[in-house]
């Protein structure tokens, strides 16, 4: 890569600016923010991220030893025993995944043998329950009166600075020996899980009683 290269990293993001925004800007995520949802709608929300990260953390397993997408793996990351917590807190008892959840778990499942593809994944989610995800931790106890749990979702504790640890793995994404074709298939990806997370925020959406005009 010469020295004017642009950093792969940056490439994701650019490329996926306008999908990102999308999806932090979709209804439900809108309702969200302006507190015009009911607790128990947000608790759906947690409902439908058990299945994809049931998916994702099982990928993560499978991926541990791959000499590419290992290093992505963190223990710290995981995010099922978390939201275990959460599901617990909100007192939700048979889950149940909606469709387009179910399209966004076949998608991450069908990235095994497929190493960029789970590592788009991986970046995709974690990345942005990271950063953007703080200002729903903050959000729900302010605005919706959440306490005494019910935000271990967003609890990055365990991994010390986050800023430091995006770097780390802003840099894993730089050095991967990847040719331009397969970056190409890592960007595509990223857009496409940011597409199958902004049908899931759809359906809920649809399936939501809608907060009074």
């Amino acid at each position: 890569m010469s020295e004017t290269a642009i950093p792969f990293h940056q490439t994701v993001r650019r490329s996926t600016l306008a999908v990102h925004e999308r999806a932090n800007h979709s209804p439900f995520m809108g309702a969200l923010f302006d507190g015009l949802l009911r607790v128990a709608d947000y608790a759906r929300l947690v409902e439908q991220y058990w299945f994809v990260y049931q998916a994702l953390e099982a990928a993560s397993d499978r991926f541990a030893d791959d000499p590419v997408a290992g290093p992505f793996v963190t223990e710290e990351l995981r995010r099922v025993p978390r939201l275990a917590e959460d599901i617990r807190f909100y007192g939700l008892d048979e889950l149940t995944a909606l469709p387009a959840t179910e399209r966004y778990v076949d998608a991450i499942e069908a990235t095994d043998g497929w190493a960029e593809g789970f590592v788009a994944h991986h970046y995709t989610r974690y990345l942005g329950d990271i950063a953007g995800g703080q200002a729903i931790r903050g959000l729900l106890p302010r605005v919706y009166g959440v306490t005494g749990g019910g935000t271990a979702f967003y609890d990055f504790s365990g991994l010390g600075s986050t800023p430091r640890f995006r770097d780390r793995y802003r840099a894993l994404l730089d050095a991967a020996p990847w040719d331009e074709v397969e970056r190409a298939r890592v960007v595509a990806e990223v857009e496409h899980a940011f597409e199958l997370n902004i049908a899931m925020l759809t359906e809920l959406w649809s399936t939501t009683e809608q907060p009074a005009a």
